[in-house]
């Protein structure tokens, strides 16, 4: 098949879908209200609380949830072949993650930019809101360890990358800076400026390899992994206006641009889809993802090129503390969803061009792979063209992602000779849409761990308290620091897929209860059947995922510390999600009894325990 279809396929559907079908959640299920005061106004405190134009916070939202899910998962789905990812990516984007996004957002928006947590206890109850804050804090620490791994796996010995990833700070600090103090408001000023450091930083970087500076920017996997953590606090802490926001906004050109770029790249030369629609290791043989057959695991691999729970974690944490209005919801968190719903379909495309058996070679486990007896094709003269000592066995999608998008540059006319260059830059690139999502992501757990911390001393939620917001920001760095430090792919990735998923499901149900209180029971369904669909497929990988991690194969090859300890957490965060699906359930099943007796807006069980006493319903249903 042409692999043009695809990207055509997306962009049509997913225009339609933001048209007509998030245009009718938005006026209709959400009732939004762009006169309606926002968290951004009402709560200024110019470190957390700050309006923002809403083409700044699109780049700020899209950079933090666009993290390593819609590159590496729909190149890892790619084992299936090319039909059963391609249609999760684009109905479960059009139908599930844009309303996920959008909900949770405007949800959080409407309870004053309550993180995920607090707005589980005042929709559905104290049982759902215990058992949303275990599992939210243990899976984010979790996900920024997992994000953290494939960030230093990308920028380890790379130089060219880690100069480009460093220089978007100071870049980002000159943005803030600019249009917040200097040129209050000069947004195409300050962007203009911004991105030509930026791009400056990208094409100094072939320089900079071959330079004396080079030694200063190749840095060892264990050296960026202390590094990380640093940078993770300062990100945590600063004024969200001085290096947060700007260096997401920024690092949004340099990521849109470059699927721009591949979707151009695309139409000029059209390559076929050499991987076919379906392949033979639909059951779970591939050497790929061995085990894993394409139902439930295609859905758990792509993760946020779909659907994701660490959206609803952005969705309810930096974002809703600086949207400037309530019309902005629709064009930030359900269009950056499917923006990010494009950037997946042009990873699977860039998989799915490369050979099979060079795909698999790079990708698959080596046993697996031999034992398949799969030969190289092409694979001599693409690391050739790339300048790597080898290819195959580099397992875990970023680098035949890399290997595909070069492939695919280096034949449009006149840039044969450029394989090297593109590919490098891939790889960069890779590492800067991964790193926005882990400052924000940093932010946000100092938030929960906030919210968590006012309980034991409530000084220590105090979110203007320099004092307050290091010690918390510092615990949490140094939270996932550890695990990305001592840890690696194979113990902290298990469960990445999985809790991601599962966070999903969380947000969900509480959508859900958020939108039943309020509206006819029908409307509910907007995201009560993606609940529905992502739970059953969740579980049964959880479950699965229980079994292999408990086998005596797992157990010899793991080892037994690791393999009881993916399996006891996998355990523990299936039965945090069932508690919070029960609680959920009661609480519908009590807003469907009330409706019979005739009350239309039902109140909510909580309420926002810095404005106490009774509040007219109408604050919360609008």
């Amino acid at each position: 098949m042409n692999s043009l279809v695809l990207p055509l396929t997306a962009i049509v559907l997913y225009s339609f879908a933001y048209r007509y079908y998030i245009a009718f959640v938005a006026t209709k299920v959400a009732r939004v209200d762009p006169s309606r005061p926002v968290p951004s106004v009402t709560q200024a405190d110019g470190r957390d609380f700050v309006k923002t134009n809403k083409f700044v916070l699109f780049g700020h939202h899209f950079a933090a949830i666009s993290a390593s899910g819609p590159l590496i998962g729909p190149v890892l789905a790619a084992q299936f072949g090319y039909l059963p990812g391609a249609l999760w990516i684009l109905f479960g984007a059009a139908l599930g993650g844009a309303v996920h996004d959008f909900i949770i957002l405007f949800a959080s928006v409407r309870h004053g930019a309550a993180p995920l947590s607090e707005i589980a206890r005042r929709e559905v109850g104290p049982m759902a809101h215990r058992s949303a804050t275990a599992s939210i804090l243990f899976i984010t620490i979790l996900l920024l360890a997992g994000l953290a791994i494939v960030v230093v796996n990308a920028l380890a010995n790379s130089p060219w990358g880690t100069f480009t990833v460093a220089m978007t700070i100071p870049a980002a600090l000159l943005f803030g800076f600019y249009m917040y103090r200097l040129r209050p408001g000069r947004v195409v000023e300050g962007s203009l400026i911004g991105v030509a450091l930026i791009l400056a930083a990208v094409l100094a970087g072939p320089w900079l390899v071959h330079s004396q500076y080079a030694a200063w920017f190749t840095l060892h996997p264990k050296t960026i992994a202390l590094i990380l953590p640093v940078y993770g606090f300062i990100a945590a802490t600063l004024p969200v206006w001085l290096l947060l926001c700007p260096r997401d906004y920024l690092s949004t050109y340099m990521k849109i641009g470059t699927i721009v770029l591949l979707v151009a790249g695309v139409a000029i030369v059209h390559p076929p889809l050499l991987m076919p629609a379906v392949t033979p290791f639909v059951n779970g043989t591939g050497p790929v993802l061995p085990g894993m057959k394409v139902f439930p695991f295609c859905f758990i691999v792509i993760a946020c090129g779909a659907i994701s729970g660490f959206h609803a974690l952005i969705g309810s944490g930096t974002t809703p503390r600086m949207i400037p209005n309530e019309g902005s919801i629709k064009f930030i968190g359900a269009g950056a969803m499917l923006t990010e719903g494009v950037v997946a379909i042009m990873a699977l495309v860039a998989a799915t061009t490369l050979v099979p058996a060079d795909y698999y070679l790079i990708n698959g486990v080596p046993k697996v792979v031999s034992a398949l007896g799969i030969h190289p094709a092409q694979l001599t003269e693409l690391t050739r063209l790339v300048g790597e000592e080898t290819l195959q066995g580099r397992t875990g999608g970023a680098v035949s992602l890399a290997v595909g998008m070069a492939n695919i540059l280096r034949q449009i006319p006149g840039m044969g000779h450029l394989m090297a260059y593109w590919y490098h830059f891939a790889i960069m690139f890779e590492a800067v849409f991964i790193l926005t999502a882990l400052d924000t992501g940093t932010r946000v757990a100092r938030y929960l761990f906030q919210d968590v911390a006012r309980s034991v001393w409530a000084p220590l939620g105090s979110t203007t308290n320099w004092l307050s917001v290091s010690a918390v920001g510092a615990v949490v760095c140094v939270a996932w620091g550890y695990l990305a430090v001592t840890g690696s792919i194979e113990t902290i990735w298990p469960l990445f897929g999985v809790s991601n998923q599962l966070l999903a499901v969380i947000a969900l149900a509480v959508g859900t209860s958020f939108i039943l209180r309020q509206r006819p029971a029908p409307y509910a369904l907007v995201t009560f059947l993606p609940l529905c669909f992502l739970t059953v497929s969740t579980m049964t990988a959880g479950v699965l995922n229980t079994f292999r991690y408990l086998s005596p194969a797992y157990v010899k090859d793991k080892g037994a510390t690791v393999a009881y300890i993916d399996g006891a957490l996998s355990v523990i965060l299936i039965i945090l999600v069932g508690m919070v699906l029960i609680d959920s359930a009661r609480r519908w099943m009590y807003i469907l009894s009330e409706r019979r007796r005739g009350v239309v807006n039902v109140p909510a069980v909580a309420r926002d325990p810095d404005h106490p006493g009774p509040v007219p319903v109408a604050e919360v249903a609008g």
